[in-house]
């Protein structure tokens, strides 16, 4: 049975200056990504398929090159539109993230409302899967947030943030049969 794993960016090099698409991997993100290469599902996957954000296409890009496989952005997959408020301190990101996912069909503070962007990230992964042989494993190369809201669907569960990650760098695997029934029974991020 084929199998996806959505793989979530490590640390990166925060830029107040910097629009937080543009960012880049910091030493150590580039370090833990370089993990994900080790991982056992790590020799089968045929295709690697990235947000088109700095970051992710970084972290993805890291992986391919060891297999010597190709990156494909998808811009529908970036992470929620947090433009409105720009960068935010941790102080203050952690609060806004927590309203986020508590009112999921309200934008917070302009902020893309986690129900759309759950409906985006569902959409692109259902659109690059359609697209490929449907035994060709394949690695997904984003986001913490729109992650959480991808797993929220393949459990059939309400958005929670009860589901998110704890920092980045972390995967976890799904098989087309769970997307497409909305049947997995506990998927638990990974650390890289």
């Amino acid at each position: 049975m084929s199998f996806c794993v959505y793989l979530t960016h490590p640390e990166v090099a925060i830029d107040p200056e910097v629009p937080v698409p543009d960012w880049g991997l910091s030493d150590l993100g580039r370090s833990r990504a370089r993990l994900a290469i080790d991982q056992p599902w790590a020799p089968v996957i045929r295709h690697v398929v990235a947000s088109g954000e700095r970051k992710a296409v970084e972290t993805a890009e890291i992986f391919a090159s060891a297999f010597g496989l190709p990156v494909r952005k998808i811009d529908a997959m970036h992470e929620n539109d947090r433009s409105s408020t720009g960068f935010l301190p941790p102080e203050r990101f952690e609060p806004m993230a927590d309203a986020f996912f508590a009112n999921p069909t309200s934008s917070v503070r302009g902020w893309e409302p986690a129900a759309d962007a759950q409906t985006r990230i569902v959409e692109a992964v259902h659109a690059v899967l359609a697209a490929i042989p449907k035994d060709d494993p394949v690695l997904f190369a984003g986001h913490g947030g729109v992650g959480t809201l991808l797993k929220c669907h393949l459990l059939n569960t309400p958005i929670s943030r009860a589901y998110d990650q704890t920092g980045g760098g972390h995967w976890y695997l799904f098989t087309r049969q769970q997307f497409a029934e909305q049947s997995a029974e506990a998927l638990d991020w990974i650390r890289l």
